[in-house]
């Protein structure tokens, strides 16, 4: 008697699971990061341009949808944000307070990512070696933590890694002769919709739609059933990835072509001042050297990726080869056309990076969306690992104890460090640094802030005191009890006074010029790294 044929996704499916009680459990545990109190409020705002009562106002004004902090927010297309609203109101309505509403939001959609990426294996590779490619994207400290306190980079991730995935599924659907006209239809609307939305995040995306089309075409040069009609789906896919941009992105519908163009020129160039810790030294964010992104490819990912990685390369060419010579498609799909493109999309940005040295701040998060292709190798690199094992049982089945034992060794380090870390798993660096201790004044850990949550509730004087915040004092006050005046370190530095209390971070080693000669009174850290400190004025 066969087993139902969804029996086989029932290891992801449980691991998913595990993954959202996971995020239920522990969503409450993240601080603010500094980017996230004025996003939020541009979320809110949003509201003013999508209430028609507001359209036939006398002075109905779009700057009133940008939040407080519009002439930096109104360039970051807030799909995201429209499509977040309506599930963060729901759980503020049970009692959640908003910042962890929004982590619980951000963590959800990362699974839709996950889900994503196991999905997109499969394309290529049989049930557990796509199982362990997706189980080795969520268990990465650096992904993990992001996706709770990132509502930015992680959210195009998600939508991005769905652009390339549905799409590439639309070009199979259009050039096949089963699939009915309104199934067609629904399969360019779904990819249409995960590039719009992409798109609005970030303008990079229309890469995935570029390269989703370019498989298009290469099927459609195949097929010879009813290809004019797979052109007007083809035409009908960007006419609604724009469509579904311009709806989520109101500082376009006023000037929707030039203001897109004066988005994508800000974007590619990505100007900042701002200072990085790279390698023991301190750098501006445009000065940073060609080697800034493949460091931190290699030491802030967990050890497994990167050999898995150039063996499923290995395997992908040998599979490639193969089927060009043989001109047929391997087990599980073809190694020739979707795969190399969805390659193309770590390749390209990558070369980008490394040919033009745009300014980098915070890691690499602008850049976490070319971190997809790499885990589906991943997967090519388990496939080799199954077979070999194969092999060495001489012939006989591999059993699905074996295959999970392996993926589990291989995840161990990840789930190991997110364990030790939490709730700073973004911090995480690996072995080849020493960990996150061994990163500790050499490279970035929170630059984010997020330590300022546990900092300050530990913080429970019982008369007043001030506590003056070194940067984004705002964080701090979210958390701050009833006797703690939170007050700005740089605008009122003048003010401090003997016993004050003084919040600094470790972000470019800020904690050790900032009152310096004054003792810590309280020390937050994981991992032999300490993240920020309260200083006490002699």
């Amino acid at each position: 008697m066969n087993s139902h044929p969804n029996a086989k996704h029932v290891p992801f499916i449980v691991l998913l699971l595990a993954l959202l009680i996971f995020g239920l459990v522990t969503f409450r545990d993240y601080g603010l990061s500094w980017d996230e109190p004025l996003f939020y409020e541009y979320g809110e705002a949003l509201g003013y341009a999508y209430t028609p009562v507001n359209w036939f106002s006398p002075d109905f004004d779009l700057s009133k949808s940008y939040g407080s902090s519009g002439d930096d927010h109104k360039t970051r297309g807030p799909a995201y944000l429209l499509l977040a609203r309506t599930p963060i109101h729901m759980l503020e309505s049970l009692g959640v307070e908003e910042p962890s509403a929004w982590h619980l939001v951000n963590f959800v959609t990362f699974l839709l990512g996950v889900w994503f990426i196991y999905r997109l294996s499969l394309r290529w590779m049989g049930e557990w070696a796509a199982f362990g490619a997706a189980a080795l994207f969520f268990t990465q400290p650096l992904l993990l933590g992001h996706a709770f306190i990132n509502p930015k980079d992680m959210p195009f991730l998600v939508f991005f890694t769905g652009a390339l995935l549905f799409g590439f599924e639309m070009a199979d659907g259009i050039n096949s002769k089963t699939k009915n006209v309104k199934r067609k239809i629904w399969d360019v609307v779904v990819a249409a919709f995960f590039l719009g939305i992409a798109t609005s995040i970030r303008v990079l995306a229309p890469l995935a739609g570029i390269l989703a089309f370019i498989y298009a075409i290469i099927q459609l040069r195949s097929a010879v059933h009813r290809p004019r009609l797979a052109i007007g789906y083809l035409l009908l896919y960007p006419l609604l990835s724009i469509l579904f941009m311009l709806a989520s992105w109101p500082y376009l519908w006023e000037s929707p072509l030039k203001n897109f163009f004066q988005v994508f020129l800000f974007m590619s160039d990505n100007p900042t001042g701002l200072q990085v810790l790279f390698g023991g030294e301190i750098y501006r964010a445009y000065e940073l050297p060609r080697r800034y992104l493949p460091t931190l490819l290699g030491i802030t990912l967990t050890e497994p990726v990167w050999p898995l990685t150039f063996l499923g390369i290995g395997f992908a060419i040998w599979k490639t080869f193969a089927s060009i010579r043989k001109h047929q498609r391997t087990e599980h799909g073809s190694l020739t056309t979707d795969y190399w493109l969805l390659f193309t999309a770590f390749l390209i940005p990558t070369l980008y990076v490394l040919l033009l040295r745009p300014p980098m701040y915070d890691g690499f998060r602008h850049f976490l969306f070319i971190l997809p292709p790499i885990f589906v190798t991943c997967g090519l690199g388990l496939v080799v690992i199954f077979q070999a094992a194969k092999k060495f049982a001489r012939g006989t089945a591999v059993s699905n104890w074996l295959r999970a034992i392996v993926v589990f060794v291989f995840i161990l380090p990840g789930t190991f460090g997110a364990a030790q870390l939490h709730p700073y798993e973004y911090t995480y660096y690996n072995s080849l640094v020493g960990g996150t201790g061994g990163a500790f004044r050499v490279y970035e850990t929170d630059y984010w802030l997020t330590c300022y949550k546990e900092a300050v509730e530990q913080i429970q004087p019982e008369s007043l005191i001030n506590l003056f915040v070194r940067r984004e004092p705002y964080i701090a006050a979210r958390y701050a009890s009833a006797n703690v005046i939170v007050r700005d370190y740089r605008a009122e530095f003048s003010q401090i006074a003997s016993g004050d209390l003084v919040l600094v971070n470790t972000r470019t080693n800020e904690d050790r010029k900032t009152v310096h000669d004054a003792p810590i009174v309280i020390e937050v850290g994981r991992g032999g790294a300490t993240f920020c400190v309260v200083k006490q004025v002699p």
